[in-house]
């Protein structure tokens, strides 16, 4: 299986730290977001990583280029921001033919990744793609998601003030092929996955627990709330 870290983001809510770092790369107990990743995914069963650029492009190829994985990784330079869905489809000839990962490289987690893939190849007839989700405790801040008895999304409620529920879209995906075919009939190049696209896979995104860690590092305090937490989590799976 291959693997698209969307690392291309601007980081503006971390500033004036991504003036200078690029957000894949802002470090926490002392190793680049993008270093986790790649760590947990070549762990697994992915054979290739690829990796798109933008802010402070230089730097990210600088890293990737002395990483011990770097035979695994392509990097994908982008001339412009198109989204998330749009710069799946920019890249659809490095993706299509096999189910392929898609996660936010300015996330900091650790999970199960061969338990994630298992559980897509055992997904409910229809499914198109498979979801990890966690439990909030911040829901009004979150994508909540409704399931039935299968584990089929049937509901999002994005962002909104009294969510029903608190299990949360952790924005880590497999999808099937047929996913890229869709963005495609879009006709359009900036795509973007949870508004423009995730809405319409209503009852064909099959779901999958998180059991381990997530946070998004989109704030100062969550920076530093993930400094104060991330070794001691790693020190209790190691």
């Amino acid at each position: 299986m291959k693997a698209f870290l969307l690392a291309a983001g601007l980081g503006t809510r971390l500033k004036p730290l991504t003036d200078r770092v690029p957000k894949c790369l802002v470090p926490v107990c002392g190793r680049p977001l993008l270093a986790y990743w790649l760590d947990l995914l070549t762990a697994h069963e992915v054979q290739q990583v690829l990796v798109n650029t933008f802010h402070l492009a230089q730097q990210v190829d600088a890293f990737v280029a002395a990483s011990e994985h770097r035979d695994r990784i392509e990097v994908l330079p982008e001339p412009r921001l198109l989204g998330t869905g749009g710069t799946l489809l920019r890249h659809r000839a490095s993706l299509e033919g096999a189910p392929f990962l898609v996660a936010h490289a300015d996330n900091l987690t650790h999970f199960d990744v061969g338990a994630f893939m298992r559980a897509h190849e055992q997904r409910p007839q229809g499914a198109e793609m498979t979801m990890l989700t966690f439990e909030t405790d911040q829901p009004s801040a979150c994508g909540i998601l409704e399931l039935d008895a299968r584990g089929i999304v049937t509901a999002f409620h994005e962002k909104v003030a009294h969510p029903p529920g608190r299990l949360a879209n952790a924005a880590v995906y497999i999808m099937q092929p047929s996913v890229l075919q869709f963005l495609a009939r879009l006709g359009k190049e900036e795509i973007d996955l949870s508004t423009e696209v995730l809405p319409r896979y209503l009852g064909r995104i099959f779901t999958h627990p998180l059991r381990g860690y997530l946070r998004d590092i989109g704030s100062p305090s969550a920076l530093a709330a993930a400094e104060a937490e991330f070794a001691d989590y790693l020190g209790h799976v190691a």
